[in-house]
């Protein structure tokens, strides 16, 4: 009876074991007991996926650029005196001609007085010269005096008028001094840091003489450099313009032309020193501000774009997970033309249409059956697809 309940027991562990195996192989090809798929080996995997377009994409070169002012005066004396006042504060947008210190003008006002004296004085000699002259000159025919005397009356008119043409020049010095008392600005912008206080004693020349820099806002310069090797890009493309990004990724705040390309190439970098002006009304762009400099080129009509997610980088290339008709996933290496944001220009590898993996599951193996979750048009058009397939199934 012992034996008989011992074979009985036997049979009852190895049927279990058995049975447990049975499904352990089924369960691994991904077919569970009532038919459905479970996961395993088989089991199509859930994945989010984007479809390659076609759409008019911009052939650009990208640079960094500094921001410059068209046009920057460093305000210097040219009188000496103490400052007597300032008309603005500092970091105010100021206009050409605009009257922003004044000098103690005394002393200067003084020295133009004295030559308008010498000059009136040295008037009213040669007057009195040209009337002794006048006069001498009959009496010099009836020969009354000698000719010596009525040449010096003539040498003194001459040397009279010569006077006062010096006195003339003396009185335009004097004026010219008197108004360099007066500061203005020659040109538009904002000015700088001041250099000086009121009641500072100011002299003229360098050496600390700065009264403050202005600097133009609108129009403001670029100036970006680009390596030699795409130089003749730019020579082909006269029409090109040129798009100024603050912040990468962002929105472009201006828009110019080229209006310089240097006449050498820097041997140092190996690069080229470009220019373009652009509209500031805003005054988006600061001086000396770094910015990214975007050259449209031209607008390729037709470009197979993906996003940037899809495009994976290898050791032989750049590739993305395709998704093909049989919703199987494999390798596809592709050729990368460029990056625009978050989207990339494919030359190669990949066609309008394509399913590309935009989020690639950690156990994902080329070959894996994938199903596409996400719900934009991929996800879509790979659901439709599977369910015709099932129907005709």
């Amino acid at each position: 009876m012992k034996r008989l309940m011992m074979a009985v027991l036997f049979c009852a562990i190895g049927g279990v074991i058995g049975g447990g195996y049975w499904y352990w192989q089924k369960t691994a090809d991904g077919v569970a007991t009532d038919g459905k798929s479970k996961g395993g080996r088989g089991a199509a995997l859930p994945v989010k996926a984007a479809r390659a377009v076609v759409k008019p994409m911009p052939v650009l070169i990208e640079a960094v650029g500094n921001v410059e002012p068209e046009q920057s005066v460093q305000l210097r004396a040219q009188v000496s005196g103490v400052l007597q006042s300032i008309l603005f504060k500092e970091g105010d947008r100021v206009k050409a001609g605009q009257l922003l210190f004044e000098i103690d003008p005394r002393t200067y006002q003084a020295q133009y007085n004295q030559a308008l004296a010498a000059l009136a004085r040295n008037r009213a000699q040669l007057e009195n010269a040209k009337v002794q002259q006048e006069r001498l000159e009959p009496l010099l025919k009836r020969e009354f005096i000698t000719r010596q005397e009525y040449d010096v009356a003539v040498t003194s008119s001459k040397s009279l008028e010569a006077t006062v043409e010096a006195d003339k020049a003396a009185v335009e010095q004097a004026k010219i001094q008197l108004e360099f008392s007066l500061v203005h600005t020659p040109i538009s912008g904002r000015t700088g840091t001041l250099g000086f206080k009121v009641g500072n004693l100011i002299t003229p020349g360098g050496g600390g003489s700065n009264l403050v820099t202005i600097n133009s806002m609108d129009p403001i310069l670029v100036t970006f450099s680009i390596p030699e090797r795409q130089f003749e890009e730019i020579r082909h493309y006269p029409d090109m313009h040129i798009e100024i990004i603050p912040d990468r990724g962002g929105p472009a705040v201006a828009e110019g032309k080229l209006i310089f390309i240097d006449n050498t190439v820097t041997l140092q970098t190996g690069t080229v020193i470009l220019k373009t002006r652009v509209a500031n009304p805003q005054e988006a762009l600061w001086p000396g501000q770094f910015v990214n400099v975007r050259i449209v080129l031209t607008i390729e009509p037709e470009a197979i774009v993906v996003p940037e997610i899809a495009v994976q980088p290898g050791q032989e290339g750049s590739f993305v997970y395709l998704v093909d008709a049989d919703s199987k996933v494999r390798i596809q290496p592709v050729k990368v033309s460029r990056q625009i944001g978050g989207e990339v220009v494919l030359a190669a590898g990949v066609k309008a249409g394509d399913a590309v993996l935009t989020q690639i599951p950690q156990a994902l193996q080329p070959g894996a059956l994938v199903q596409i979750t996400n719900d934009d048009g991929a996800g879509k058009r790979e659901g439709k697809k599977g369910g015709a397939k099932a129907e005709g199934k």
